[in-house]
């Protein structure tokens, strides 16, 4: 990734930390989001390492184009499971991105410039895409206001309800898939 070194480490960060909680969630008893949690762990450490400021290591094109064949191959996955869950669509998004930067920095790795002809035509798709997907997801995780009501204590045997774990947990996936949306915005602007 290009720009300064700083914000490129805090990109690492939060994607190394998002791809380990997506492993956390791949613990889950349902298949579906172990699967999930499979895909977006992928992208997690896949957004991590190309996230490396260039200014510390510059990868060797056959690095990019090795990103760009697992993303490419993750991307006909998605396209696949697609057919079953619109949830899927997004992570065909977030793949073929992921794929698209790798290819463009095997076409440039050292500098990557557009000269004078603007955003390419792929990048400004994808950025009005990641930018609505950040906007929807943001909302959603904040709180609704709901009007007090009376409290109810269950008492007996069947008080307690099962602990939810980590990876079960939905406003933290959601968490998740926002702090990726947010970091593929941030990669999609500096390429």
């Amino acid at each position: 990734m290009h720009g300064p070194a700083s914000p490129g480490w805090l990109l690492v960060a939060l994607c190394a930390a998002t791809g380990a909680y997506c492993l956390l969630r791949m613990r889950s008893p349902v298949e579906e989001q172990r699967r999930t949690a499979g895909g977006e762990a992928l992208m997690g450490f896949g957004m991590a390492a190309m996230a490396v400021p260039a200014a510390v290591v510059t990868p060797p094109r056959w690095a990019w184009l090795a990103c760009t064949a697992v993303f490419g191959a993750a991307a006909l996955r998605a396209l696949w499971t697609a057919r079953g869950s619109r949830h899927h669509l997004h992570h065909l998004m977030g793949t073929v991105a992921m794929a698209y930067m790798a290819a463009a920095m095997t076409a440039a790795p050292a500098h990557h410039a557009h000269g004078g002809t603007g955003v390419p035509a792929l990048t400004g798709a994808l950025l009005l895409y990641f930018t609505g997907y950040v906007l929807r997801s943001g909302a959603r995780l904040l709180p609704l206001t709901v009007a007090p009501g009376p409290t109810v204590r269950a008492v007996g045997p069947d008080a307690s309800a099962r602990a939810v774990g980590w990876g079960d947990r939905p406003e933290l996936s959601r968490a998740c898939r926002l702090s990726m949306g947010i970091a593929m915005l941030a990669m999609l602007v500096t390429l």
